[in-house]
Order: C-alpha cells, then structure tokens, then sequence
C-alpha cells in the first residue's frame, strides 16, 4: 500500500476529487495547510503597509491505495490540477506499512 499526498490549490479541490472519484478512490482525508515552494511566498499590501506573505494556503489530500492503482491516481492528480502556473503543487507517494479498520479492528490486506 501507499499513501499519496497530494497538495494542490485550494480551487482545484472539487475538480480533483471528482477525477479521482472517477477512478474509484473511495476514501480520503483534505486539509488546509499553509507552505511555499520555489516561489516563497509574495508581496502584498494591507492598510498601505507592504508585508511579506511567505506561507501561501493549499489543500492536501491524503489517500491510501493499493500498489497497482499509485501511477494512474498519481497521472490523473497532476493533470486535474495543473494550472501551468507556479505553486500548482506538489505529490509525495510513502509506504504505508499496516492499516487497521477502527471499528472492526481488522488488517487492511491492500
């Protein structure tokens, strides 16, 4: 198993989970979460006062997955929510090593 985390812009949410709903992904969990890439942030203006925003708000999805379907959820991620511009986002695929169902409390096998 994986777990892919996928951190996009915030309006690409709907667009994103209605692709991978397309693909059968069943479960998954959205946070907001601020950060920066290559573009650290910008510069705006409040009340005349210039400041420096450096950790911009995203949306991460996290989903767990079966090995087989990690490349088509990862294709489908990047081309829903690519918008060619910088700080579209980024995907980190991890091992994920057990999985427990809470209420059952058995072993996911995939």
């Amino acid at each position: 198993m994986k777990m892919l985390k996928i951190i996009i812009r915030s309006e690409k949410l709907e667009e994103v989970k209605a692709a991978l709903a397309g693909l059968h992904v069943t479960g998954m969990t959205v946070s907001e979460v601020r950060g920066h890439g290559r573009q650290k942030g910008h510069k705006a203006i409040y009340r005349g006062m210039d400041y420096t925003v450096t950790l911009l708000p995203k949306t991460m999805i996290d989903v767990v997955l079966s090995d087989e379907m990690v490349d088509s959820v990862v294709e489908t991620a990047i081309k829903t929510a690519r918008t060619g511009a910088i700080g579209d986002g980024r995907v980190f695929v991890l091992p994920v090593e057990q999985g427990y169902n809470i209420r059952t409390g058995e072993r996911d096998t995939s």
